[in-house]
């Protein structure tokens, strides 16, 4: 590695034996760690995080997976960890979805998916909502990756000097590097576009 001027990057991986969460009074995890889903637009899972860049100091990128692809089928990028910023995501990714009622939402207890604001979004789509227990990200481990990955492959890799160049390497990152080339075991080993169109073709 040292010859071919490479480096690794080590993720502290999270102890999840200690874990044993629960959910609040009123708060469902309907998917249960089923990750599976039989064909495209029944079960999305979401998550905010966090990416540093020179000027603005700590932004936030809020993702929104289709479990089936395990594509980022929309996401939100902005300064702020807000209750609008996750429902920007969610209203984004229901643009090109023509029917959403009965789609399972899968996020964790943070104040953004707890809010009015968000539940409000989400009835107004006809989307149910489903949480993770306190302290269990494996509950919600699928989008958990991805933000992982993201920060592997591209964030860490990187120094931004504002929003405008992050927003912009989150974009082909995403766009042009994960959904379209990058495979995933979990899907076959094909890329999640691939897999989105399969589906449609499915359908159609």
């Amino acid at each position: 590695m040292a010859e071919q001027g490479l480096c690794s990057i080590v993720v502290k991986k999270y102890n999840h034996h200690a874990n044993h969460g629960t959910i609040p009074d009123g708060k469902v995890n309907i998917l249960k760690r089923d990750f599976q889903a039989d064909t495209i637009h029944q079960k999305w899972c979401t998550d905010i995080t966090y990416i540093h860049v020179q000027k603005e100091g700590w932004t936030y990128l809020a993702s929104v997976m289709e479990l089936c692809s395990r594509k980022i089928i929309e996401y939100a990028y902005g300064t702020s960890m807000t209750a609008d910023l996750a429902v920007k995501a969610v209203e984004n990714a229901c643009l090109n979805v023509r029917d959403t009622k009965g789609i399972i939402l899968h996020s964790d207890l943070g104040s953004q998916y707890t809010s009015q604001v968000f539940e409000d979004c989400l009835n107004r789509k006809g989307i149910r909502h489903s949480f993770s227990r306190k302290r269990n990200p494996y509950d919600n481990a699928c989008i958990e990756s991805f933000h992982s990955v993201l920060k592997k492959e591209e964030i860490y890799l990187h120094t931004y000097q504002d929003t405008r160049e992050a927003r912009r390497a989150i974009f082909e990152y995403i766009e042009r590097w994960y959904n379209r080339k990058r495979i995933h075991s979990a899907i076959g080993y094909i890329m999640p576009q691939q897999k989105e169109d399969e589906e449609l073709k499915k359908t159609a």
